[in-house]
């Protein structure tokens, strides 16, 4: 029957709260009267008592947290007396349910409440669905209380027919929890309540199946390994009468085990850790997975070859012989590995081959944009030396076990990927390729370039400690060759282990001899030509290298021999191209298209960037090596725009403060320089950095900027062949910048013959090839006045500034 239908009676009652309990109508309880507020309630139901007829009543509320459920149970106080422990106590009896309605006041120290009682009767016959609902929650009841051998308490269930007397005969089931005993008090419908009896009750009896089919399956499991081991012990020892019958040696797995140590080279330390690992393994039975650690283990030592090494190749000459033949250009490079094995042949010829256990091994960094050839290098160099080559690729390695190894406890457990490579390797001086060291990240797993600092380290690694093999392996012997594209992506504390050298990127010359010598070739065997069938002209090679393909590196150089080869071998199967054929500037266009690059000089003087003022052509470093970039500057409508300075481009905190130093400049040095700073005054000015998408940063455009507002002042046009980098600063000096070699070479590819650099970066045209300087004027300067003088083209006599404005 529906709690709305229901007649109510109003009371007034003591509140009895009960903490992390929940009493329902027809249970019988006993509760300490040593608790304050137990007592406080039942001596005020006494004292009510005194001026009503009948037994004292309370509200017995549960209290769960400190918060009382909305609905209680009225309570009588059947019997007060001693509980079975001698304290004092009460016992009383849930009559029914009462809706808490406001506090107020009455006798004694406990709490009294308004209530409503809920009359829970259902009527009389009960409908076919409640009796099959009465018959399913005594079948549940019955079976769980078989379960647990309460007999006796089976027959006074099955004699309850009230529908809510059946339901709150649930509340003695001692797997129910607070929460749902106290959902069981608050659902007022006795129907609604027995099904949510019944639901509690069937999911109790699921669970406990559950737990006894565990249960079974383990004792069955358990059973079956004692067989198997009395079973296997019998089996052991019929063999061993059997080889004692026969006069047959006893060859236990441990014994070869044993034996293979014994006989191999290993260092002494290393010996007594594998024989007490064969010791555990004659204790431990074929059962235990320590056995099949120990014997993983055993195999990874034994397969390591501690005491291999290759001979290094002496002949330096040969050495530099065959990395000039493998790659061109890198001279930094090839200086290093060439003094490292002259350092090394003396040190040998004196006996300083091992100086306090350590040998003379290199850690080197790679770090240059791609296609310059980092990767290739490594190969080179062992081929040089005579060593085994090993590439490790560490781009998106996230784990540290991969650097240091597992411990062998765990599943699956393996060395890290050093050891490996040295396993692979088959010699303990092989030169070791880190590749893309600086594409390693970290997450919960460890951070691996942290694993990194101590192989790295030619003063810890000659005692590196793998997580799996837990054992020194010397690894100063090793040459570690590390690669990266972004040297700020390498942590400070990994980068100061190693060397640095900088691969900033090839010259046009350079490429072109790549191109000729090393490219070529190998493409043509891809295409399936001879080299007598297809020839690239030398105008060809240089058009391909600089305007085709403007890149650091040689790998779209080389897609797009590769393309022009495809092509013409395609037009020799279908008729339309003879062989042999040569190629020349001219015969690209219509093999591969149009160039993609063509540079700005070579361009209609209308149609160039820098055909309007406020335009400036800079220099910057990407990822990819060194880039030309172009600043624009526009002054707004007086009328319409507002003041201040507006940029654009996606530009960093760096980059937008230098903007700002360059408008501080102009407007305070205007005078000086003749130009209308008023304009700067009342109009907006908006600078632009174009490919929007692209995010810059840095404080080298800071010339740039103010070149290309001086420009936009002036109305004098920037110099089209002028391109520049550095620093300003708020007086105008001119600071020094990074990455003077990758500017400088980008200019030279993109076409420019003028460069503006500062006069404290001269010092880093040494780095620059002197092939590159010879076609550059470059100008050190110290002021951002010269920089005017420099970039900017002489006005036109009587000709008046046009200024653009920004729409």
């Amino acid at each position: 029957m529906a709690a709305e239908s229901a007649a109510f009676t109003p009371l007034t009652l003591p509140v009895l709260p009960l903490d992390d309990e929940v009493v329902l109508p027809g249970m019988v309880v006993p509760l300490d009267l040593n608790d304050a507020d137990v007592r406080a309630a039942v001596e005020a139901a006494q004292a009510a008592a005194r001026s009503e007829p009948g037994k004292p009543r309370v509200l017995l509320v549960p209290r769960v947290d400190g918060t009382y459920a909305s609905t209680g149970v009225l309570g009588t106080v059947e019997q007060v007396g001693r509980l079975a422990d001698g304290d004092p106590g009460a016992l009383i009896r849930g009559r029914g349910r009462v809706r808490i309605g406001a506090g107020t006041t009455g006798p004694g120290a406990a709490l009294w409440v308004e209530g409503t009682r809920i009359d829970e009767q259902t009527p009389e016959p009960l409908p076919g669905h409640v009796t099959e609902l009465v018959k399913e929650y005594k079948a549940l009841a019955t079976a769980w209380l078989r379960k647990r051998g309460a007999w006796q308490v089976v027959d006074r269930v099955q004699a309850i027919d009230d529908v809510s007397a059946l339901a709150d005969n649930s509340g003695y089931s001692p797997f129910l929890t607070t929460e749902q005993k106290v959902e069981l008090l608050e659902t007022a419908d006795p129907v609604a309540r027995l099904k949510l009896a019944v639901r509690q009750l069937r999911d109790h009896l699921a669970e406990q199946d559950v737990a006894e089919t565990i249960a079974k399956d383990v004792q069955e499991g358990v059973d079956k390994q004692q067989r198997e081991f009395l079973l296997r012990r019998q089996l052991e020892a019929v063999r061993k009468e059997l080889r004692e019958l026969n006069g047959e040696e006893q060859g236990e797995e441990s014994d070869d085990y044993r034996a293979r140590v014994e006989a191999a080279d290993l260092p002494e330390k290393v010996r007594e850790a594998a024989l007490k690992e064969v010791d555990k393994l004659e204790r431990a039975s074929d059962q235990s997975p320590e056995g099949s650690w120990i014997r993983t283990w055993l195999d990874t030592v034994l397969e390591l070859p501690w005491s291999k090494r290759t001979e290094d190749a002496y002949d330096i000459q040969g050495a530099r012989a065959v990395l000039d033949a493998e790659h061109a250009g890198l001279d930094d490079v090839k200086e290093r590995i060439t003094e490292y094995l002259a350092v090394r042949k003396r040190r040998g010829d004196r006996g300083l081959g091992v100086v306090g256990g350590r040998r003379g091994g290199a850690v080197l960094a790679l770090v240059g944009p791609p296609g310059v050839g980092k990767t290739s290098l490594g190969e080179s160099v062992a081929h040089a030396m005579g060593r085994e080559f090993v590439r490790v690729a560490l781009g998106g390695v996230r784990d540290e076990a991969e650097i240091r190894g597992h411990r062998r406890t765990y599943v699956g457990a393996l060395p890290g990927r050093i050891v490996r490579a040295i396993k692979e390797a088959g010699s303990m001086n092989p030169v070791v390729l880190l590749d893309e060291i600086d594409k390693v990240g970290s997450d919960f797993r460890g951070d691996p370039a942290a694993a990194l600092l101590e192989v790295l380290d030619p003063a810890q690694n000659h005692t590196f400690r793998d997580h799996y093999l837990e054992v020194e392996l010397d690894l100063s012997d090793v040459v570690f060759l590390a690669t990266a594209n972004v040297l700020e992506a390498i942590p400070e504390a990994l980068l100061d282990r190693m060397e640095l050298v900088r691969l900033d990127g090839y010259t046009e010359d350079e490429k072109i001899v790549i191109a000729r010598d090393h490219l070529l070739p190998r493409q043509l065997e891809r295409a399936g030509l001879d080299a007598d069938e297809v020839t690239l002209d030398e105008s060809a090679l240089r058009k391909l290298a600089g305007e085709y393909t403007r890149e650091a590196g040689v790998r779209n150089l080389e897609r797009s021999v590769a393309r022009l080869l495809r092509k013409i071998a395609a037009q020799h199967e279908l008729g339309e191209r003879e062989l042999p054929f040569t190629v020349t500037e001219g015969d690209l266009r219509g093999l591969i298209g149009r160039p993609h690059h063509v540079p700005e000089s070579a361009q209609d003087p209308a149609e160039r960037r820098t055909a309007v003022p406020g335009v400036a052509t800079g220099l910057a470093v990407t990822g990819a090596g060194g880039d030309v970039l172009y600043v624009e500057a526009s002054l707004a409508d007086p009328e319409t725009g507002a003041a201040g300075l507006t940029l654009t481009g996606q530009l960093g905190d760096v980059m937008k403060e230098s903007a700002q130093i360059a408008l501080s400049f102009l407007r305070s040095h205007g005078a000086e320089l003749e130009l209308p700073v008023a304009d700067l005054k009342d109009r907006g000015a908006h600078i632009h950095f174009p490919a929007g998408a692209v995010p810059k940063d840095g404080p080298s455009a800071g010339i740039t900027m103010t070149t290309a507002l001086a420009s936009l002042l002036s109305g004098r046009l920037v110099r089209t062949d002028v391109a520049m980098t550095g620093e300003v600063s708020l007086t105008g000096r001119v600071l020094p910048i990074g990455g003077v070699k990758q500017k400088l070479l980008a200019a030279h590819r993109a076409g420019v013959t003028t460069v503006i650099i500062p006069k404290r970066n001269e010092p880093d045209l040494d780095d620059v090839p002197a092939e590159v300087l010879d076609k550059l004027d470059v100008h050190t300067v110290t002021d951002v006045r010269q920089v005017l003088e420099l970039a900017l083209a002489p006005a036109a006599d009587g000709a008046t500034p046009e200024v653009p404005v920004a729409a």
